[in-house]
């Protein structure tokens, strides 16, 4: 199934589970409607579909095109993927990058992907702005220009993307190169989306401009706009601006290629550098999305993967601890899709016993029918999350489109939903017995390079896929941009709609706790979040984790469930319970279906108050926290981002890993993780924030009757540490040898989130790192196509944070980025930033605030933030102004005070003798730390 397109009215098929029994009991079914829609033809071809919401001030315009990585020409694999970059460039009446400006510069974002089967571009923007977003999509199907430049500038671009997903991720090349070619033998799916440096380097220009007559054309399109708009005006413009776009004359190239079933497994080990753990992956073959037997695998993936209560991760997890995680993802398609099974080993386990392991739990789906119990899970989660995925206009938008492009019907995503609570235990057993045999299976055991024994083998792309030449249409138009005379402007923006701030009330229970509520009852789901001061902040200098850790094993085990009831009883009911610190605090938190608030409430409240920390547990997660530390440190960004925070704050409380290092994880003991919990969870100190279908006087009642008997302790709670010294600035070199790219970071301390300066300083962050258009990003991916990307924050806490650059580069241009980021650094603060540039940064930071308001765990998230950071909640309502306020003469303040990198540390993990000579030239005091020698517990790290 797609994921998760659209929710219908399910039934009481849809039975949740008692927490106690285990049981299904018979509860009422929140009623969901399937997404209205209205749809039409243009003469051109061209989809047309509308979903209106007036109670949103956004509007989301997507363009989905019937092609994708399948379609990719003989010897030019990752070509559709390369092409979608393209469409950022120039069209006859918009300069390159223009759709930033149109769309992020007013407070809105685009971005695109590139599917086996489709490339989609989508865009959400304020809905004022919708007629300039129509004329901007239709331009650049009708009038794309490709010009030698900006080919070249996006194919290094999408280079370093290659080197960034693939090679130098950890498993990068298991998921994306790999499973596809082990699992096709005929159909061009078995080329990776990305494709490959030498076949990138294949692609000519004259290539890119026969693509684009082949296949950007308005009979092989869907548009969707889905949000706040007069749908006769949008008829009209629709028309005006897509209406005269020619259909081409000729057919359209299609993939008819049938992959044939496998019918004798294959399997093959590979070796690998930078794996730091073992990782087996097994994929079966399934049909087409459209297939009548995808709603009964969607349930089976359900039971298999879904939450912890689920098969993989209750077996191979939790009770044989064999993986250090235990997945499953149903990826169906046009054509022959993949249900694929795969885990991550934890440290010490084999390959093979992993691959017993997940071949056992598949056996078991066929040998015996799924229980009750689980069927009823599976459906509720999946309801739950289809839900979740409605909550904005931009995911109606894309559920509708993806039903269009793979199934060839809007309402597929209903009526699969519609069939998932028809879904029987007989069902995901037959599914299993068709698809997922032994002799169906195709194995990769992918395994670290310092392990290998013998030559291994090699998975390439079989001979005997087939793949098309591109054919290119006759007499192909080449593009070139208007004059400044005749080039169409974009139309004028309308009068904007006010955005709709949440309220917040805030209550206080008897024992203190706070509790706030935003009521939201436009769809039937409620995110609960309890919210604790205290954190990583207070960990003890050589027990860095024990927060983390903590927090980790609250859902672990209770005065009266085990970590596997708890799982089980909050799944039962569609909904995840996840707990987590942070430097200053932690929380624990579920999502659910409206009518099962109350039984999940109860589990909150129980997980929050009376957790029991057994040893058992505190092993388990101790090893599983270990293996994810290991998985860590092979990540050249990760790393550079943990170096990055000890350099800036070396012995202070935030300059310790959030999540322990080995060493100090195999020194946390019990007492450790209740003393942790002691200092940060009372009810004087905690905030119960509830967003969504509720109201606040019903929220009260089921706080009280949670949380009301939580007692605070007599002690008073635990003040706030002390910021520490701040070390002088380092240079630092973290020597991977086999790292495919180089993370880079420039860093330097910041603010607290109360200083005044914060918002003049967010502010000047995202002129210098905030966003596509952002300075960093500009020099660094758009002018000289070093990086996939670049990009700055801000991290402003109840104590002064970090203010950190980072990007990721080829290993040999590293020395050059940093100079580049140094640069742009000091531009900052030596001259003030124009005011039209300001305000379209200033747009930046108020659209992605209005969009994370959208949903109810955004606004959940933002309070929670709120109580952290000891911010009144009064600023969820001065947020836009406090932003709009800011001028260039408090920018370049604040940029002068807290953006200077003569201030700042510079660190970067990668092959050091590929770029080590130019950065020791640069700065002759750089330190080389080998990446064996490298010790994060250390305030000096050596």
């Amino acid at each position: 199934m797609r994921l998760l397109r659209s929710a219908l009215l399910l039934t009481a098929a849809l039975i949740p589970l008692a927490a106690a029994a285990q049981k299904p009991a018979p509860t009422p079914a929140v009623a969901v409607k399937p997404i209205a829609f209205t749809e039409k033809t243009l003469a051109n071809g061209l989809r047309v579909y509308a979903i209106r919401d007036t109670k949103t001030p956004n509007v989301s315009v997507q363009v989905w095109y019937d092609v994708g990585s399948k379609d990719d020409p003989k010897g030019k694999s990752g070509f559709a993927h390369m092409f979608e970059h393209l469409m950022f460039k120039s069209t006859r009446n918009l300069v390159s990058e223009q759709m930033d400006r149109l769309t992020e510069d007013v407070g809105g974002y685009n971005n695109a992907s590139t599917n086996d089967d489709y490339t989609n571009y989508y865009e959400v923007v304020p809905a004022n702005h919708l007629q300039r977003l129509l004329f901007a999509e239709a331009d650049r199907m009708a009038s794309l220009v490709v010009e030698p430049k900006s080919f070249a500038s996006e194919r290094d671009v999408v280079k370093e993307e290659l080197r960034q997903s693939t090679l130098s991720r950890p498993y990068g090349k298991l998921f994306s190169v790999y499973m596809p070619a082990l699992a096709y033998t005929t159909h061009p799916y078995a080329r990776g989306t990305i494709g490959s440096l030498e076949n990138l380097e294949a692609a000519g220009i004259d290539d890119v401009r026969a693509f684009h007559a082949t296949y950007y054309r308005p009979d092989n399109a869907v548009l969707v706009v889905s949000g706040n708009f007069d749908p006769a005006q949008l008829d009209a413009w629709v028309a005006q601006y897509f209406g005269g776009i020619a259909r081409p004359a000729g057919p359209i190239p299609r993939v008819t290629v049938a992959e044939p079933p496998r019918t004798v497994a294959v399997t093959r080990t590979v070796y690998e550098p930078n794996t730091p753990l073992p990782a087996v992956l097994i994929s079966y073959h399934v049909p087409a999305d459209r297939d009548d037997d995808i709603p009964a695998l969607t349930v089976l993936k359900a039971v298999l993967a879904t939450g912890e209560s689920s098969r993989l991760y209750e077996s191979l997890v939790y009770r044989d601890q064999l993986a250090q995680s235990a997945e499953a993802f149903l990826d169906t398609k046009q054509s022959t899709g993949n249900l694929v099974v795969y885990a991550i080993l934890a440290g010490g386990k084999t390959a093979e016993a992993g691959e017993a392991a997940l071949k056992r739990e598949v056996a078991r789906l066929r040998d015996a029918p799924v229980t009750a119990a689980e069927l009823s899970e599976a459906k509720n989660e999946i309801l739950t999350a289809t839900i979740k995925s409605r909550e904005t206009a931009e995911g109606k938008a894309s559920t509708l489109a993806s039903s269009v492009i793979v199934d060839g019907d809007p309402r597929a995503a209903d009526q699969q939903l519609a069939a998932i609570a028809r879904v029987t235990a007989a069902d995901v057993q037959h599914v299993a017995r068709a698809y997922l045999a032994d002799n169906q299976a195709a194995t990769i055991r992918y395994l670290p390079l310092a392990a290998k024994q013998g030559s291994g083998d090699t998975i390439a792309l079989a001979p005997t896929v087939r793949v098309a030449d591109l054919a290119a249409p006759a007499n192909v138009e080449i593009v070139t941009p208007a004059s400044e005379a005749d080039r169409v402007k974009p139309p004028a923006p309308a009068q904007p709609i006010a955005a709709a701030i949440p309220q917040p009330v805030e209550m206080r229970l008897a024992n203190g706790m706070r509790l706030i509520v935003v009521e939201r009852h436009d769809l039937p789901i409620v995110t609960a979040a309890l919210i604790a001061n205290g954190g990583g902040a207070t960990d003890p200098a050589t027990r860095a984790g024990a927060a983390s850790l903590a927090a980790d094993l609250m859902t672990k085990g209770t005065k009266t469930r085990s970590a596997t009831e708890i799982a089980r009883a909050i799944e039962s009911l569609g909904g995840s319970i996840g707990s987590d610190a942070d430097r200053d605090g932690a929380s624990v938190g579920v999502t659910v279906k409206s009518d099962q608030l109350v039984p999940a409430m109860a589990i909150l409240a129980d997980v929050a108050i009376n957790p029991v920390f057994a040893p058992e547990e505190i092993e388990r997660a101790r090893a599983q926290a270990i293996d994810g530390v290991t998985l860590t440190m092979k990540d050249p960004a990760q790393l550079a981002g943990l170096v990055a925070n000890r350099a800036v704050f070396g012995a202070a409380p935030y300059g310790m890993a959030l999540e322990g290092t080995a060493t100090s994880l195999k020194a946390i003991a019990r007492t450790d993780l209740t003393a942790s919990y002691a200092r940060t969870w009372r009810p004087d100190g905690a905030a119960l924030v509830v967003v969504g279908d509720i109201t606040a006087a019903a929220a009260k009642r089921l706080a009280e009757a949670d949380f009301g008997r939580w007692k605070a302790p007599a002690s008073g709670a635990t003040a706030t540490p002390a910021a520490g010294p701040v070390p002088a600035p380092r240079v630092i070199v973290v020597d991977m040898p086999d790292a495919g790219q180089a993370g880079v970071v420039v860093a330097r301390p910041g603010i607290a989130r109360t200083d005044s300066r914060f918002y003049p300083l967010a502010v000047a962050n995202t002129v210098l790192g905030g966003g596509f258009s952002s300075r960093l990003n500009q020099e660094v991916r758009i002018k000289r196509g070093l990086a996939y990307g670049a990009s700055s924050g801000v991290q402003a806490r109840r104590l002064p944070g970090i203010v950190a650059a980072r990007t990721q580069t080829k290993n040999p241009t590293a020395a050059e980025v940093v100079t580049l980021i140094e640069a742009e650094m000091t531009r900052m603060g030596r001259e003030p930033v124009p005011a039209a540039e300001l305000e379209t940064r200033k747009a930046v930071l108020v659209g992605g605030f209005g969009r994370t308001i959208e949903t109810t765990d955004g606004v959940a998230g933002i309070l929670g933030n709120y109580v952290m950071q000891g911010v009144p909640l009064s600023e969820l309502q001065r947020y836009i102004q406090a932003v709009g306020a800011v001028d260039p003469a408090a920018t370049q303040a604040a940029a002068a005070a807290l953006l200077d990198p003569k201030a700042a540390s510079i660190v970067v993990v990668g092959d050091a003798k590929q770029f080590i000579a130019p950065l020791r030239k640069a700065y002759p005091n750089v330190e080389v730390i080998p990446e064996a020698a490298l010790k994060l517990d250390s305030a000096t790290l050596k």
